[in-house]
């Protein structure tokens, strides 16, 4: 490759993973798979191996891909949170080894699980967890202390404490608790998360510790970063003396050369399967603390370890047949049946394809021999068509729902739906989205319970929840009493349930859990939102036209008239959300915060400025009314400079509240 043509792909190597590092890192939605992005980056690396007058300092090889957000305080990481340096063959690993043993002839190393997680560091103070914070860039990271204090396995107090300890882990998300978030996301057809890393890191950031309460988190402790009053001399002592502590810590194995370090990378990769939680590779550690200082590290990574990644498993089977399945909504999704395949450890037998548009892109047909895999370790899911079946021809949608006979019809969003309202698929999805936590918040009532109520023909629609009686629940495949008159309790007790939960439970098209927040902080009772006109939601902040056409052609319906009376009429009490201020000082104001306050929290000033009628915004426009700015504010601050946007500080901020 001449010069100029390296340096053409190297221009665009560079933009491309940085375009794919803020994806995975800062906003955990990653377009490509991991072992993708790796490929990109070992191909820019030996690019710049080859022409090192290309290599940039800021180049995506010199830097771990995160930064720290705005919506958290930052934290700067005393010890450096440095990433590692993959391998993908035996040969890399015995070329790691080779470097290692020139310096330290008799080292020794330590094999430990690769988890896919999110990184982060965990502060005590004499034996108390005091503050928690992401890896980010690996020097500067969020103050995450409140999530993390949700997760139940890290210990928030250690017995027989160092004065100070500094420890770093990963937090991760257990296939079990992954799949049951998935099947929520399904169920509210909402955009399910694509695999336990990305949930996992979404949910540790998020503002509300009790969103992140809610996800089930669990972490590994793989590493002790600073700690006084103990003398440490090597990983596998500093690891036994974590479980000591009481800190979740993973298997490992002490390895004197390089054969056994394959042979156990070999092992773990054989046994990922019976995991209950991700595993994408397996980490190499030297073992000695003397000799990892011998060998130091590079601006990026560690000299003294090495990572081995497990390339994505891949293979061939045959699709059988195609399913449909009816959602909530009356969505139609396909889903295919293929002959039985071991992938990653399980069997695979079923993955979705989807809708309409994707079976044709890809070129489907039944008969096909396909590509399939598991995206992020657990989610089956189809590549390609490696080979189209002898006369195949292409699958065709059923013209009348599976579930009802009633015809469907292809909407705007290019999904095929079910046109009957009634139809007995979408009443049990909707019944099991009506009593879910975030809704009705009906404990007891899962998904098979309520089939068996379908069945009975005791529900027709979310009403006849509140006509049920005990009696009607014991005469269920021989229910104890006590269980039926728990349930009944149960279902009393969501009658309290304020509006936006009921709002939020009927099911409209295109309204979320926080839209539904959001009507109902603007709409003081149900007869409200359902007096209003579109243009009435449309005048909501962060309302668009699709979402307000969709709550008030909903609101119009007959049916829906029809349910809100009959709930009304069984006791369903509808309690207003918390209003917004009116008339506040900042009524009409929108605030960006950027940069350490010196004495309160963000989310401090935030509550302040809601609670006097103003609302924040995470990205300065020419809408932005001022920036509240602290130390070490970035990019925002510069960009309201250059808009001229009104900049405070937090002693100005306050003065306006007092003169207030």
């Amino acid at each position: 490759m001449t010069l100029e043509a390296a340096t053409l792909r190297v221009e665009e190597l560079t933009r491309t993973l940085e375009y794919h590092n803020n994806l995975y890192y800062n906003r955990d939605e990653p377009e490509i798979s991991d072992y993708e992005y790796d490929m990109l980056l070992r191909e820019l690396e030996n690019l710049e191996a080859a022409f090192p007058s290309l290599k940039r300092p800021d180049s995506p090889t010199n830097r771990v891909g995160g930064s720290a957000g705005e919506k958290f305080s930052p934290v700067t990481h005393t010890v450096p949170m440095e990433s590692l340096h993959d391998s993908f063959s035996e040969e890399e690993l015995r070329e790691f080894d080779r470097r290692v043993r020139e310096t330290a002839p008799g080292v020794r190393y330590v094999v430990e699980p690769k988890f896919d997680g999110l990184s982060v560091s965990c502060e005590y103070r004499n034996g108390v967890f005091v503050r928690g914070s992401t890896r980010g860039d690996g020097t500067t990271g969020e103050d995450v202390t409140d999530n993390l204090m949700t997760i139940k396995s890290l210990p928030k107090r250690i017995p027989n404490a160092p004065t100070f300890l500094e420890v770093r882990g990963e937090v991760y998300m257990s296939f079990k608790s992954f799949e049951e978030l998935v099947r929520r996301q399904e169920e509210n057809e909402e955009k399910p998360a694509k695999n336990p890393r990305n949930a996992a890191a979404g949910s540790l950031r998020q503002k509300n510790a009790k969103i992140t309460a809610e996800r089930a988190l669990d972490i590994f402790v793989f590493n002790i970063q600073q700690v006084t009053d103990v003398t440490l001399t090597s990983h596998r002592q500093s690891l036994d003396y974590l479980a000591e502590l009481g800190f979740p810590t993973s298997f490992y194995t002490v390895c004197d050369t390089i054969d056994e370090v394959l042979e156990e990378i070999r092992k773990i990769g054989d046994n990922r399967g019976e995991y209950d939680y991700a595993i994408d590779g397996a980490v190499v550690k030297v073992d000695s603390f003397d000799i990892r200082e011998q060998l130091g590290s590079t601006a990026k990574y560690p000299r003294w370890a090495e990572a081995y990644k497990y390339p994505p498993e891949e293979k061939p089977t045959k699709l059988l047949r195609i399913e449909i399945n009816v959602g909530r909504t009356g969505v139609l999704t396909p889903v295919g049946i293929f002959e039985p395949v071991l992938l990653a450890g399980t069997t695979v037998s079923r993955a979705t394809l989807h809708n309409k548009d994707f079976i044709e892109e890809k070129g489907i047909q039944l008969g096909d021999t396909v590509i399939i895999r598991k995206a992020g370790e657990i989610i089956p899911e189809v590549l390609s068509v490696s080979e189209h079946a002898p006369g195949g021809e292409p699958f065709r949608f059923p013209e009348v729902c599976p579930s009802c006979g009633s015809p469907v019809s292809q909407d705007d969003e290019a999904a095929i739906r079910c046109t009957n309202t009634d139809c007995p698929a979408q009443l049990i999805r909707h019944l099991i989205h009506f009593v879910g936590r975030d809704a009705m918040d009906i404990d007891g009532l899962g998904p098979a319970v309520l089939e068996q109520l379908t069945a009975a023909n005791l529900l027709h629609s979310p009403a006849d929840l509140y006509r049920l009686n005990a009696e009607d629940i014991i005469a269920l495949d021989r229910k104890a009493e006590k269980s039926a008159n728990n349930l009944i309790a149960a279902i009393e007790k969501s009658k309290e349930s304020e509006l936006y939960r009921l709002v939020y439970a009927l099911g409209i098209r295109n309204i979320g859990l926080k839209a539904a927040k959001l009507i109902c902080e603007n709409f003081l009772t149900i007869d409200d939102i359902m007096n209003a006109k579109a243009e009435d939601f449309e005048a909501i902040d962060g309302f668009g036209t699709i979402m307000a056409q969709s709550v008030a052609n909903y609101f119009r319906l007959p049916g829906t008239i029809e349910l809100i009376d009959q709930l009304k009429a069984l006791g369903l009490r509808m309690k207003p959300s918390e209003q917004k201020p009116k008339g506040g000082l900042f009524e009409g104001k929108t605030f960006v915060l950027t940069g350490t306050l010196p004495t309160m929290k963000r989310s401090e000033a935030s509550r302040l400025i809601e609670a006097h009628g103003g609302k924040t915004s995470s990205s300065v426009s020419k809408k932005t009314s001022y920036v509240l700015a602290g130390g070490e504010a970035g990019s925002k601050l510069t960009k309201a400079q250059t808009l001229g946007i009104p900049i405070l500080s937090e002693e100005e901020f306050l003065a306006m509240l007092n003169q207030a």
